[in-house]
This record gives structure tokens, C-alpha cells and sequence, in this order.
């Protein structure tokens, strides 16, 4: 009966059927979390590492979100200054294209220095009074049509005072209010006009005569 005994004991704890006063499994689980750990499995409490690659792909993605370029402030500032500039450089180049044709006019005036004078008449090279002096010059050397008489032309162009004068300008002098001559304003106080039968075209300080009026035609 001995042997009997233990052969059903043997049996028994073969088969996990003996009951050892609480349920196997509660023994068996200590055992495979112990079993995970040696085995290198995580159990659901342990920490993820924050210096883990997993993180680090993730702070990149967001670093170079907030760095995908200049926001909009930046971009409206940038946009704002080059249109800035360009209008600057129009500007600049508008301003010399004038100052050329100011200064191609004068040196086409001048080259009738010491020409005739002649009462109503209308080409430098054969003579003309200073109306006819300043219409063909202006047509000529600027491309401006100017009408025909200083009177007439005094009302072209747009009125300027004596320390706007650039060359190019004209000049209109009279008796009190009554303008009776033009001249065009060469630079450095002077001008060039067709002035009377004695000395004909020369140049003349611009304020050798009262000034009446004083006209920008060039814009």
C-alpha cells in the first residue's frame, strides 16, 4: 500500500492535480513575469525611455516644422522692401532719363550761339525772334511742340519757382505782368535766348531782367 501511495502522489504531481491550498496558476505567474524579464519582454509598467529613438525621430519632425521657413511677417516685411526698392530704382532711372534730355536740349540750344536775330522768325540757322528760338529748339532737341508766340507758350508746362530751375526751364520776362520775352535756362544762373538784332542768339544771366514767370515743359 506504500508504494501504492506514492505511485498515485507521483501521479498526481505529474498532472499538476494536487492542490496545494490556493489555485497553481497564482504560484505560476511571479514565475512568468520573472520569465519575461530574463527573456528581455517588457511588461506593461515599464517606463519608455525618453532618450529613445522613438523620441528623437519625433523632436526632428517638430524641430523642422516650426523651421519651415519665415513666417508670414517676415515674408510681407520682405515683399513690402523690394517693392520699396524697385520703385526707388524706377524712380532713379525716370530721374536720369529726364536730366539726359534737360541736358541734350541745352547743348542743342547752344549751338546757335551768335545766330541772327529776326523778327518773327522761326529757324535759328536763317534767323528768329525768342519765341521762334524756344519752339524750334523744343520741338527739335526735346520732341516738345510749343506754341508760337512767348505769350501763348508762358501757359505750357507747369510753374515752378526760381530755386526749382533745372536746364531746360524757361524763363518769361515782361513789362509788369505783361510777358514779352522767353528764354531757356541753361544751368549755373544762365541762359541762352535770341535777344535783339545787335547781339542776336547769346547767353545772358537769368535774372538780367526781372523774371515774370518761370516754366517746367520737361516734366
Amino acid at each position: 500500500m506504500k508504494k501504492f501511495g506514492l505511485y498515485i502522489t507521483a501521479a498526481m504531481m505529474t498532472t499538476g492535480i494536487i492542490m496545494w491550498g490556493e489555485p497553481m496558476v497564482s504560484h505560476a505567474e511571479p514565475i512568468m513575469v520573472e520569465a519575461n524579464e530574463n527573456a528581455g519582454f517588457e511588461t506593461e509598467d515599464e517606463d519608455i525611455d525618453e532618450d529613445s529613438p522613438v523620441l528623437e525621430v519625433a523632436g526632428s519632425e517638430r524641430e523642422d516644422t516650426s523651421n519651415s521657413g519665415p513666417d508670414l511677417t517676415v515674408q510681407a516685411r520682405r515683399r513690402e522692401e523690394a517693392a520699396a526698392q524697385a520703385a526707388e530704382a524706377e524712380a532713379a532711372a525716370a530721374a536720369a532719363q529726364v536730366a539726359s534730355k534737360r541736358q541734350s536740349v541745352v547743348n542743342y540750344a547752344l549751338q546757335f550761339v551768335g545766330g541772327p536775330y529776326r523778327a518773327g522768325g522761326n529757324d535759328p540757322h536763317t534767323g528768329a525772334d525768342c519765341s521762334g528760338f524756344v519752339k524750334y529748339v523744343m520741338q527739335y532737341g526735346a520732341g516738345v511742340s510749343m506754341n508760337r508766340s512767348s505769350v501763348t507758350q508762358s501757359t505750357q508746362g507747369v510753374a515752378i519757382n526760381a530755386n526749382q530751375m533745372q536746364p531746360g526751364d524757361l524763363i518769361f520776362y515782361g513789362n509788369g505782368s505783361r510777358i514779352n520775352h522767353v528764354a531757356m535756362y541753361i544751368g549755373n544762373g544762365q541762359i541762352v535766348h535770341a535777344s535783339t538784332y545787335t547781339t542776336g542768339i547769346k547767353i545772358s544771366n537769368w535774372n538780367y531782367r526781372t523774371p515774370v514767370k518761370i516754366t517746367n515743359v520737361l516734366g
